[in-house]
């Protein structure tokens, strides 16, 4: 602690360079020109490299030209120029510590607030060094940077410097430096751009269908001219077959809970990182919480299942009870099983250990299979959703549907709202997942999750109010397809991402991009469709409930 380092030689005895066999070397010069960071962790702070941005102010003179500094995370392994390869081999540290105040008679405590590096490229000949491993610098910039040659055997020095400077930084935040985003604008213009987006649709959709509905409403109830009421379309006409059974109901309530599971686990992480519960500094913090907080949402999964499982007319509660605490986890954990047996094919150190693999399935089967039946047990024996209409004995025929009604086009149509209103944070999200950044703006994130809850239930009923009044009452499984729309926008966007922004040419970490999008997708799926599904299940029970039927 506090002790200064000119110049120390790692890696080498009594002074002797360090020697990189052709095949080392060709690795080091792979990983350089692939873009490779390191990273380097003192005091549980991540290292971070110093980026200073001129700010093109034409006002100012160039002596007063403002300097926006921002941090990468970890330092580039090494730098391309005119075809040739070099690599850092001199780190220089700047340790940032804060003095805490002590009584009189009491010695200093010294706390680490920031952790920089300045990577630099020494040729093995402007090095000097002596016995004690310490070195020399060379000065000023006469010095070459030290190239690697991936054909030959390469020598070289690796060498370090530390110096410590005092800072105002209190202890308690030291992380600040790595957490501004320089770019809190942007946020706040996409929210109140969604905000004003969604409160417009709102206001539109609450018109449209509450004038339309009255007036459905009071036509229906009048009962004046019968010959009048024979001729009438729209969706009082299927009130016979509403609320008939779709096919496969155990899947549909299994895909339903696992829905309320994530939607649950969802909420809570971002509410409990919003109030900064969940801070970087305790790395894996978030994936913890939400894998444990996923297991103990199964009894509300199996509960929600079970009652609609009941009350869509099935019996076998046992089977139903196993699909809704096997079916979404084990593609998720089949998809996570084969990326990373990719991984570890690699030795990659990202690779998840087999051990935590275990421990995870023991949690699965051991934590979430148990309180997804008992939740289950309970949601069947309860009474079941009761629907104000009776269901016919004979099931209506469908008229022929327009070509807008297509299963495919909804899906479109459903789903670009949504998407627009959570787009610049996915933005972010991604940013911080695939280009080393950290993301810390839960806040947005909370508010963001709230604008699509809200436009994915308004779609959602727009598009059941659609689809009864074109005389098709088979909308369980469409609703919950189509709600979901906005996971296909994720999906092209994901696509767009990875060819405009990323420049990914290997296989494996293609596969992985690819693997973990799905991932995303199908729980985006799941989340949106699950809401979409249960607002227009409520809509269309409040509206069948309105109407007198003989």
């Amino acid at each position: 602690m506090n002790s200064e380092k000119k110049c120390e030689v790692l890696c080498s005895q009594s002074s002797k360079p360090v020697t990189l066999t052709v095949e080392q070397s060709r690795l080091v010069a792979e990983r350089i020109t692939e873009d490779y960071y390191v990273h380097l962790i003192a005091d549980n702070l991540p290292v971070a490299t110093r980026l200073e941005l001129y700010s093109n102010n034409r006002d100012n003179d160039d002596k007063k030209k403002e300097k926006d500094v921002q941090f990468e995370h970890g330092y580039r392994l090494g730098f391309t120029d005119v075809n040739k390869i070099y690599l850092h081999n001199h780190l220089s540290f700047i340790l940032y510590y804060h003095r805490e105040d002590m009584e009189e008679d009491q010695e200093h405590t010294y706390r680490v607030v920031r952790f920089e590096v300045i990577p630099q490229s020494i040729r093995l000949e402007d090095l000097k060094t002596d016995e004690k491993n310490s070195c020399i610098l060379p000065e000023g910039t006469n010095s070459s940077p030290q190239e690697i040659d991936p054909t030959k055997e390469n020598q070289l020095y690796f060498t370090y410097s530390v110096h410590w400077e005092e800072s105002d930084i209190k202890w308690a935040s030291r992380w600040d430096t790595y957490l501004t985003m320089s770019d809190v604008q942007i946020h706040w213009f996409s929210i109140i751009n969604s905000v004003v987006v969604v409160f417009f649709l709102s206001g539109i959709l609450s018109m449209i269908i509450i004038r339309t509905l009255r007036k459905d409403i009071a036509n229906y109830n009048k009962e004046d001219d019968i010959e009048d009421t024979l001729e009438e379309s729209g969706w009082k006409l299927v009130h016979g077959d509403v609320f008939r059974p779709p096919q496969h109901p155990m899947i549909l309530s299994s895909l339903l809970g696992s829905g309320i599971q994530l939607f649950c686990m969802i909420l809570i992480v971002i509410f409990v990182a919003m109030l900064g519960m969940l801070s970087p500094s305790s790395r894996g913090a978030l994936m913890t919480t939400a894998c444990f907080l996923f297991m103990f949402m199964g009894v509300f999964g199996g509960f929600s299942a079970g009652r609609l499982y009941r009350t869509l007319k099935g019996h076998r509660w046992k089977k139903g009870a196993f699909c809704t605490a096997t079916l979404y986890p084990g593609v998720v954990f089949g998809i996570c099983f084969v990326l990373n047996c990719f991984i570890w094919g690699k030795h990659s150190s990202g690779a998840v250990p087999f051990p935590t693999m275990v421990a995870l399935l023991c949690m699965w089967f051991g934590i979430s299979l148990p309180l997804v039946y008992l939740g289950y047990y309970f949601g069947f024996r309860k009474q079941p959703y009761d629907n104000p209409v009776r269901t016919n004995q004979i099931p209506r025929q469908i008229p022929e549907q327009r070509w807008y009604m297509n299963r495919f086009v909804g899906i479109l149509m459903a789903g670009i709202l949504p998407f627009g209103a959570m787009f610049i944070e996915l933005f972010f999200i991604f940013s911080a997942i695939w280009e080393n950044q950290f993301y810390y703006l839960f806040g947005f994130l909370f508010l963001v999750f709230i604008i699509l809850v809200v436009s994915c239930s308004q779609i959602s009923i727009v598009m059941v109010y659609f689809q009864l009044c074109a005389e098709d009452y088979r909308w369980w499984w469409r609703n919950f397809l189509v709600s979901g729309g906005s996971a296909f926008y994720v999906l092209v966007y994901a696509i767009f991402y990875f060819v405009n922004k990323l420049d990914i040419v290997e296989f494996i970490p293609s596969l992985l991009y690819f693997g973990y999008t799905a991932l995303m997708v199908l729980s985006f799926w799941l989340l949106t469709g699950t809401i979409g599904f249960y607002a227009a299940y409520m809509f269309v029970r409040k509206i069948y409930a309105a109407v007198k039927i003989d």
